[in-house]
């Protein structure tokens, strides 16, 4: 197995002399591309005491290495994420910590067969984190008033989909209301097959 990255900042402290405390629970975050995903997960980590992230929570970003650096197809993200879980320098422990897998929907939806096959198979044992239509149109969605200034004008409607990360009542919090708000990722599925009929 190809060695993977782990990065996180939970046992940096001001002294060694501090007891350490193991974290309640990790969220080890996969994602599909090496650029945008991975440089908004290291921020997230560098500053998740600014944004009251529980201190009991261990936010780590594990960035494919080697062979594995090309993985981008969401089947082969999922085995990925599964494979870590037992890999032993990471010490993922499968009752209290959870894999996430991030990727771009709207590349893969009509390039993969059976997707929302697989969208419901990864989402038994893992969080997909599916952006769609890109994750950059995800960090947009940062800025105040972005919705209203820059993707409502453009005519892009804006999909939520909660899937443990975000809940109905986070959403009260947001800058931002999105046009839909889904409880999973098998909920577009469900929506598109009832197109189709």
């Amino acid at each position: 197995m190809a060695p993977v990255r782990s990065y996180t900042n939970w046992n940096s402290r001001i002294t060694d002399e501090e007891e350490q405390i193991e974290p309640y629970r990790k969220y080890f975050f996969i994602c599909e591309g090496a650029n945008t995903e991975t440089w908004y997960f290291k921020k997230l980590i560098d500053i998740r005491k600014e944004l009251n992230i529980h201190p009991l929570i261990d936010i780590r970003l594990l960035e494919k290495t080697e062979g594995d650096r090309d993985i981008s197809f969401p089947r082969r993200l999922i085995e990925f994420a599964e494979n870590q879980k037992e890999n032993q320098e990471i010490a993922f422990d499968k009752e209290r910590d959870k894999m996430i897998v991030v990727f771009d929907g709207d590349i893969f939806e009509e390039k993969v067969l059976d997707y929302d096959e697989l969208v419901a198979e990864g989402e038994k044992k893992n969080i997909l984190a599916v952006s769609n239509p890109a994750f950059e149109l995800f960090l947009l969605l940062h800025y105040e008033n972005s919705y209203e200034d820059d993707i409502e004008p453009s005519g892009m409607s804006t999909v939520l989909v909660l899937s443990g990360c975000s809940t109905k009542d986070t959403l009260k919090t947001y800058a931002y209301l999105p046009t839909m708000v889904l409880n999973g990722v098998g909920d577009i599925a469900s929506m598109a097959k009832a197109k189709e009929e």
